[in-house]
């Protein structure tokens, strides 16, 4: 699973070496939300570029409107990126504080070893970054909690730049009743800021 979740990430990030943007919907219901994937599929919108979140999982099922993965829910990556910082100064740290004290004396320890030492504390605090981001909402996702919670669907629609405004045009005449609330640079950019908006930009904007 985690195999495939890792293929996605690197589709995405390769998509013809051109700029792509995450645009978020909330659409109210099931209904609207399948009604809304259709007519995204009408203007060429994938189902690989085309993800919903929502807590209604059977709902999405049921439709066969294609959910979010673990990247798009959960902190994984920017809590494992974070842990292996950490795990990396530590590991550091350790190396200083063995070369200071010199607890083996007159005997020479190679580099390797110490580079080892760092590479181990890294790997560690990655895996422990990524058991709390298992358990941990994504980031990104803060800002739509409550509207989740509420039963709305929030739907990730990646884009081309030079396809945004083709989307954008669709949404604004056929579904008036689902809600742009952001446009991020990229969604997996565990590190990039969202801003709800409340509003639909005017085309060429």
């Amino acid at each position: 699973m985690f195999g495939e979740e890792n293929s996605f990430i690197g589709r995405r990030l390769n998509v013809a070496g051109e700029a792509m943007k995450c645009i978020y919907f909330l659409t109210p219901t099931i209904a609207s939300t399948d009604q809304v994937s259709a007519d995204l599929h009408e203007v060429g919108v994938k189902d690989f570029y085309l993800h919903v979140v929502s807590r209604d999982h059977a709902g999405l099922k049921r439709h066969q409107i294609q959910s979010s993965n673990y990247f798009e829910t959960l902190d994984i990556v920017r809590d494992g990126f974070i842990g292996a910082l950490l795990g990396f100064l530590i590991g550091l740290a350790g190396v200083g504080l063995l070369l200071y004290t010199k607890p083996f004396h007159d005997h020479v320890v190679p580099t390797f070893v110490y580079a080892l030492l760092v590479g181990v504390a890294t790997l560690f605090g990655a895996w422990e970054g990524g058991l709390v981001g298992i358990d941990s909402e994504h980031k990104k996702l803060a800002k739509f909690h409550d509207d989740l919670v509420a039963g709305k669907y929030l739907v990730l629609v990646y884009v081309r730049k030079h396809r945004e405004q083709v989307v954008l045009k669709m949404m604004r005449e056929k579904h008036p009743d689902a809600e742009l609330v952001a446009i991020d640079s990229h969604f997996v950019n565990p590190f990039s800021n969202v801003t709800r908006v409340s509003q639909t930009p005017t085309p060429g904007v």
